[in-house]
């Protein structure tokens, strides 16, 4: 990208104590200056972002792009488009793939394909255990050198604990996160959705909430023992957000995330029997709601993080027990999150910049800033655009969002990433000073 200059948007990082109207210059993909009525260069681009918020770039630690294995689904060009336009500049890949990244060529293979097909820096996790079946670790130290951005069985929990110390004993050799899906399967057995007064209605299998957070309150422990670091993936339970807190009490090295669609909705969803409310974990009560939000606002939720997880259209029209389970979420996080919580005052616009920007952080990525000598990481957003969710398609090659057909308000017109447009609204226009 050549030189740049945002011209008058609200600029907020409010890492960096910025906030206000502002220009932003971009050169040599760095944030080159900040500042008023600043000089477009010589052949520099300009964009009039007067009335348009420009925020970093946000990161999301947990997306599944279904490649190697289910490209009909989703793809690196596919879901890294889809990630640019909700305005991320970084994402990591799940493994729970076909084959699983349980070994190095297969991560090996998926970095070069994603050196020539995405459109923002994506990294890649590998499995804990091989074919992610909790029986044997994989060679998390050769996986480490070929480029794991950290470990994970997600979609799986690692059930055994024997297992999961002896992967925290062999993090410190490799060197990296170890990130949890907690569920203990033998209580939530063959639960379709939240255990509890909906669930009763329907007469649907449940998944009680404890069996996530005493998974939690057991790999704290292990944690704890080993002086090892874990990361637990979208948390989605009261309970488990009071195990979370309790941990970091203890001075336990853990991290965690919540995701939009557990933030902005409840279980009534399901009443609907539309499968694309269905998720594991499931979406929970009102009260477990609360819990997530007030864990973001006290800090106990350490970033938002998708789970973005396409499927094919004839996978989720089955019938809900039997549809898979998983939601679509790159792009819509930031306008279901704007729309729900920000604009009805129940979290501050702030607070929601620096946990979308935070995803990275448990695995050692640089957040995302608009301080001069940063990356240029840049999203602009339309905080007034209010628009239908799937009315004019996705980007991603599957529709199942949880938010689709809803009217939501923030629209992200561009985005940066790592010194490059990622993402350019159509209707956006862009152009250059005259030489």
């Amino acid at each position: 990208m050549r030189e740049l200059v945002i011209r008058g948007g609200r600029l907020l990082d409010p890492r960096a104590g910025i906030d206000g109207v502002q220009d932003l210059l971009l050169r040599g993909g760095e944030v080159a200056e900040v500042g008023q009525s600043l000089a477009a260069p010589e052949g520099a681009e300009v964009v009039e972002a007067e009335g348009l918020l420009c925020v970093p770039a946000f990161v999301d630690p947990h997306v599944h792009l279904r490649t190697p294995g289910r490209e009909d689904e989703e793809d690196i060009d596919s879901g890294t488009r889809a990630a640019a336009a909700g305005g991320f500049c970084q994402i990591i890949a799940q493994p729970n793939t076909d084959p699983v990244v349980d070994r190095a060529p297969v991560l090996a293979a998926l970095r070069e394909r994603a050196r020539r097909e995405a459109r923002i820096p994506t990294g890649f996790m590998a499995a804990v255990t091989v074919g992610q079946d909790g029986e044997a670790l994989t060679e998390m130290a050769d996986l480490a050198d070929t480029g794991a951005a950290g470990f994970t069985d997600d979609g799986h929990p690692v059930a055994r604990a024997g297992i999961l110390r002896q992967a925290l004993q062999y993090q410190k050799l490799a060197g990296r996160l170890i990130a949890l899906h907690e569920e203990d399967p033998t209580l939530s057995g063959d639960g379709v959705m939240h255990e509890g007064a909906v669930s009763a209605l329907l007469g649907m299998a449940g998944i009680p909430s404890i069996s996530e957070s005493v998974m939690i309150a057991r790999d704290a422990t292990i944690a704890q023992y080993e002086d090892a670091a874990i990361h637990i993936q979208h948390l989605s339970a009261r309970e488990s957000v009071l195990a979370v807190e309790q941990a970091k009490a203890a001075g336990i090295a853990i991290t965690c995330e919540a995701s939009p669609h557990h933030l902005c909705l409840t279980d009534d969803a399901v009443r609907t029997l539309d499968a694309s409310f269905k998720m594991n974990p499931p979406l929970r009560s009102e009260s477990d709601r609360q819990a997530l939000i007030e864990g973001l606002r006290s800090g106990t939720v350490d970033c938002i993080a998708t789970d973005h997880a396409p499927h094919s259209r004839e996978e989720k029209e089955q019938p809900f027990e039997t549809a898979p389970m998983g939601v679509t979420g790159l792009e819509t996080a930031f306008a279901a999150v704007h729309t729900e919580l920000v604009l009805p005052g129940v979290l501050p616009l702030e607070l929601v910049v620096e946990r979308m920007t935070a995803g990275g952080a448990p695995f050692g990525l640089t957040v995302p800033s608009l301080a001069p000598g940063s990356a240029a990481n840049v999203t602009l957003i339309d905080t007034d655009s209010e628009w239908q969710v799937g009315e004019a398609g996705y980007e991603s090659r599957s529709a199942n969002c949880a938010f689709a057909g809803r009217r939501l308000t923030g629209r992200v017109r561009m985005t940066i990433a790592a010194g490059a447009v990622a993402y350019r609204e159509r209707s956006f226009a862009i152009g250059a000073v005259p030489a």
